[in-house]
């Protein structure tokens, strides 16, 4: 098979789908790897690093495009992207279709099939492909709201740990998942006072064992949520529901109840995000105020640590990659329920229900979708 793997176009996004071991794998396996000039060099892969390990560099993206059979990404396709796209082509990236109707609009009139990353599952009920760049991002969440926090950047003024004699921060996580586990673990780690909030009781109580009574934990609700909210230095979203928008969990009327100066992380941003008044920002502009609350809601946040975050990635895709190339999409996703889990468009049909309810669209399932 032909793969392609373009340089990422998004602003500020500086990974790359594929490592240069994820070449040399794949040309081991008898494919053809394409990638274009620089596609690396933002996550510190060179050209020279891929023609070593057996891919041609070509020089333009128009080139990966029309002549890889499968185009391997980190982000959704960018508008002038989706127009390059074709029936038949297989596309292999992260897409977050629920809160973006024009990219789902251009995929299906594309003809192409598509699995988004964020949607392939594993036998234990986890997102395999989702969960290192949900770690990275939880990681990142306490350090980009501490740097947010700073009276520079218009927060509070408030540093995180505090010191001796004054008070730590208040760090509410709403979601105890991947994401929100990951914050806490860093926030924990910064000395913050850390509450985690979830609606399943034995996901909280695995985080009470594991933290050793470090954080608290509660169960979440709205009254709790909203209590919470107003004495929060720093609120992170960490909430997820697989492939589907995410709930608005803070309303604008309790930003105007918070300390102002206090700091909202959205890391569900790429899914619409988790509060109220979030919009996507970049790491060239992450941060804006409303009310007097300032908001961080970078929607590629590991973008911002890009060679961990393209090595991470790589070792999730590649077995799925090799797999989809091997076999053919049809094969693969016949053979893996959990690759065909990642399947949301194919030939000018939406295929993931989730996607469908959220956007107002019909929705075939992924079984139909082989039987096409």
């Amino acid at each position: 098979m032909k793969i392609g793997c373009p340089r990422e176009v998004k602003p500020q996004e500086f990974r790359v789908g594929m490592t240069p071991d994820a070449a040399r794998e794949a040309v081991a396996h008898g494919h053809r790897v394409m990638i274009e000039t620089g596609a690396g060099l933002g996550a510190g892969f060179a050209d020279a690093d891929y023609a070593a390990a057996g891919a041609e560099v070509v020089a333009t993206a128009e080139e990966v495009f029309a002549e890889a059979e499968m185009i391997v990404k980190v982000k959704e396709p960018q508008a002038a992207e989706r127009k390059r796209l074709r029936a038949g082509q297989l596309l292999f990236t992260y897409l977050h279709l629920a809160p973006d109707p024009e990219q789902t609009r251009d995929l299906l009139a594309s003809g192409a099939t598509c699995i988004a990353y964020e949607t392939v599952t594993d036998a234990r009920g986890g997102l395999p492909l989702l969960a290192p760049m949900s770690e990275v991002a939880g990681r990142l969440a306490p350090q980009v709201g501490a740097w947010t926090l700073q009276k520079a950047n218009g927060g509070r003024g408030v540093l995180l740990g505090g010191v001796p004699g004054v008070a730590p921060a208040n760090v509410v996580i709403v979601g105890g998942g991947v994401v929100g586990t990951a914050a806490a673990r860093v926030a924990v780690g910064m000395g913050a006072r850390v509450t985690v909030l979830d609606r399943s009781v034995p996901r909280l109580s695995y985080l009470d064992d594991i933290f050793h009574g470090k954080l608290v934990t509660q169960y979440s609700s709205a009254g709790a949520l909203a209590e919470l909210v107003r004495t929060a230095d720093m609120v992170i979203g960490a909430v997820l529901i697989p492939g589907a928008a995410a709930p608005k969990l803070v309303s604008r009327a309790q930003l105007k109840e918070m300390k102002p100066g206090a700091v909202l992380v959205d890391v569900a941003i790429d899914q619409g995000g988790c509060f109220e008044t979030s919009r996507a920002t970049t790491h060239q502009d992450p941060i804006y105020e409303v009310d007097g609350v300032m908001h961080y809601c970078v929607a590629n946040m590991p973008g911002a640590v890009a060679r961990t975050s393209t090595q991470a990635l790589g070792n999730a895709t590649l077995p799925f990659l090799l797999a989809l190339a091997d076999k053919g999409w049809k094969k693969a996703c016949a053979d893996d329920p959990h690759l065909l889990a990642g399947l949301n468009v194919h030939a000018g049909k939406l295929t993931y229900a989730a996607v469908g309810t959220a956007l107002g669209l019909p929705s075939i399932t992924g079984a139909e979708a082989l039987a096409l």
